[in-house]
């Protein structure tokens, strides 16, 4: 129930490691069928005279931190014969597939209008990708086998959204979905034919009072776990030992206590691995007894001072691997010698980068490897296990050299009221004080930023701008308490918690008081906004990416299926009945009297998560007031700028707005 989705750093998106066939452009549609009001929308000659106050020799430009990568998203086939990958394909990512030890790929589909948003293997011949429309996050799943031949619509449904359950990988011809075909604010599971599209309804999800939100099968693909959201606020643990029996109510907690199951133990078919905090504030890994309800006792691992939720296990050995956590970067713990073995070897022969394991083969002696680290998007190799052989695939951006670009330094502060705050630093090279700064608070607000490559962040270093990024209250992995001091602190606790971070700046000597930028996407949109509205003089410029502005409408314009859980933003964030004072002080677009600071707002009209009307009412309200604020919008996008031509134009704008501002 985020703002955002959560993306890698080269724009993909894993269709199994997370959750239209054309769209319209600008010129196919007229003024009266356009979303929101055209009239605001700055002209392309007003836009391009921004672009041109960033004057200068630079290295590297826009499209090198922005551009699809030629070749990312590897993944291999379940029999470890071939690669696929995603590349472009008329300024688009489409699917490639390549059988290993050739040198010749084949493009699997021809999507022009957007890129395809994810993707994955059913089972060796046979693959699956989702795709929406302009950005309306209504993803239709689609599947094609890896000669090209044979594509199929699975679900040609309008208007519909889909969620994968489980990809049953022992199980080839079928996989299970979520469904809101039935009503837009549920989802319903499915089996579903990989090469018909047949459907089989499992179960039902009816009550909208008290709706079914997630779905877990066991080791064999049966479904035996639901929760499902009571009162509103409280979410209920429901279990069945046979998928012919009813489910039958577990555990119930309110919505800031967790009990997470993550997948049943290899034999005793009634327990399940968790993450859990209940009785606690941090989540630890440990095991549930879904006949007693309660925990066996045993904690596999906790951390005092993060939450800890992946545990990974191998499915042919039937055997736990590895335990992952952040702090200021991701950490393992691991579980199995065997795991330990490989990684530590893999990490001799890749020192300094971060090492991920993208995807292997069902006896799980081949493996993808994918290196990043935060001034890189790293590289792809091919370990072949029994051969103990590393093969590197490709670079992921190779016309970067990581030389050219800046370190990333976790960082932490005190709010004024006592709590840490942990961030992220970057500063232009050979610069540590006095520096131009540009605060880049997350979207969300319930995810958090970690260490990594971030394009945004070289971009803005490249042209001499620092990067501070921190993980405010409320932000996720830092325990339950941390998570409710930020209920009801839209623009305040919350927002000190930003301005905060820019006093450290100042303090410390690193920041220029008076060349301090705010620029954010989504919640951090709405963070840039309150930061030029609650704090006028804090900064000498904003850039407003897809932000909320209106706290009231916006409630009223969230997408149907996110219904279901408003009792709980009421609590998180506020009640427009009963908390109509403070909603509207927390609401920038009723304040925009004190902004001071020049705003650049930038939106795309398909987005279903922060509607355009959002950035039409603060733009509006602004040039009431003879305001000139620059405002771009894209008919083509959503929750963000995904084709590749107009995450260009955001970027080049962007820097001249900084350029003449900052």
């Amino acid at each position: 129930m985020n703002l955002d989705e959560r993306h890698h750093g080269d724009g993909s998106i894993f269709l199994f490691s997370a959750p239209q066939n054309s769209i319209f452009s600008d010129k196919h549609m007229t003024n009266k069928e356009l979303p929101g009001d055209p009239s605001l929308v700055s002209s392309e000659e007003e836009l391009k005279e921004l672009i041109a106050f960033e004057t200068g020799d630079f290295k590297y430009s826009v499209e090198d931190f922005f551009r699809n990568p030629d070749k990312t998203n590897y993944q291999l086939s379940p029999d470890g014969t071939y690669f696929s990958y995603m590349a472009p394909y008329e300024r688009r990512r489409n699917i490639f597939v390549q059988k290993i030890g050739n040198e010749e790929a084949i493009r699997l589909t021809s999507e022009t209008a957007r890129d395809i948003s994810g993707y994955g293997w059913a089972n060796s011949t046979r693959l699956l990708y989702i795709k929406d429309a302009g950005g309306d996050e209504n993803f239709q799943l689609y599947a094609v086998d890896r000669d090209g031949s044979n594509p199929k619509d699975l679900t040609p449904f309008d208007g519909v959204r889909i969620q994968i359950i489980d990809i049953l990988e022992d199980i080839e011809e079928e996989i299970i979905i979520g469904m809101n075909k039935n009503n837009p604010q549920l989802f319903e599971p499915y089996r579903l034919n990989v090469h018909t599209g047949e459907l089989t309804q499992l179960a039902t999800n009816d009550n909208v009072l008290e709706p079914i939100d997630h779905w877990m099968t066991d080791h064999e693909g049966r479904l035996r776990i639901a929760t499902k959201v009571q009162d509103g606020t409280n979410s209920v643990l429901m279990y069945r030992d046979h998928e012919n029996e009813s489910f039958r109510e577990i555990l119930k907690t309110d919505f800031t206590e967790s009990m997470t199951p993550l997948f049943f133990d290899f034999e005793k078919e009634h327990v399940v691995y968790a993450a859990s905090n209940l009785g606690r504030d941090k989540s630890v890994i440990t095991q549930f007894d879904m006949h007693t309800g309660k925990e066996t006792g045993e904690v596999l691992f906790s951390h005092e001072e993060v939450d800890v939720s992946g545990l990974r296990y191998s499915k042919k050995r039937k055997v736990l691997t590895v335990i992952t956590y952040v702090t200021d970067k991701v950490h393992r713990h691991f579980l199995d010698d065997r795991s330990m073995a490989t990684y530590e070897k893999l990490k001799e022969q890749l020192p300094g980068y971060q090492i991920g394991f993208s995807s292997y083969n069902k006896d799980e002696d081949k493996f993808i490897i994918r290196t990043s680290s935060d001034r890189s998007l790293g590289s792809y190799y091919f370990y072949d296990v029994k051969a103990d052989v590393l093969n590197k695939i490709t670079d992921v951006s190779p016309w970067l050299d990581e030389e050219d670009l800046v370190a990333t330094t976790p960082v932490q502060y005190q709010s004024r009221d006592g709590l840490t705050i942990h961030g992220y630093l970057a500063l232009p090279k050979g610069q540590t004080k006095n520096v131009p700064i540009i605060i880049n608070p997350h979207g969300g607000p319930w995810v958090r930023d970690t260490w990594g490559y971030n394009p945004e962040v070289q971009l803005f270093a490249s042209r001499g701008y620092g990067v501070l990024k921190m993980n405010y209250r409320g932000s996720t992995g830092y325990g339950k308490a941390f998570f409710k001091s930020s209920f009801k602190q839209w623009g305040k606790k919350m927002q000190d918690d930003i301005s905060d971070g820019v006093q450290w700046l100042i303090d410390e000597g690193i920041a220029d008081p008076k060349r301090i930028a705010i620029y954010g996407g989504s919640y951090g949109g709405y963070a840039t906004l309150a930061g030029v509205t609650f704090t006028p003089d804090l900064y000498c410029c904003a850039i407003d990416y897809v932000g909320v502005s209106n706290l009231f409408t916006f409630m009223k314009t969230i997408p149907p299926y996110w219904k279901p859980y408003l009792d709980m933003m009421y609590e998180m964030v506020g009640n427009p009945e009963k908390d109509t004072e403070q909603m509207r002080e927390a609401s920038p677009v009723y304040h925009v009297d004190k902004i001071k600071a020049p705003l650049f707002v930038i939106q795309g009209a398909n987005d279903p998560r922060v509607n355009i009307d959002e950035s039409d009412q603060i733009v509006r309200s602004l040039r009431e007031r003879n305001i000139d604020v620059p405002y771009m919008v894209k008919y083509n996008e959503g929750h963000g700028f995904h084709n590749e031509e107009n995450r260009f134009e955001v970027y080049k704008a962007a820097l001249g707005f900084l350029a003449k501002h900052l």
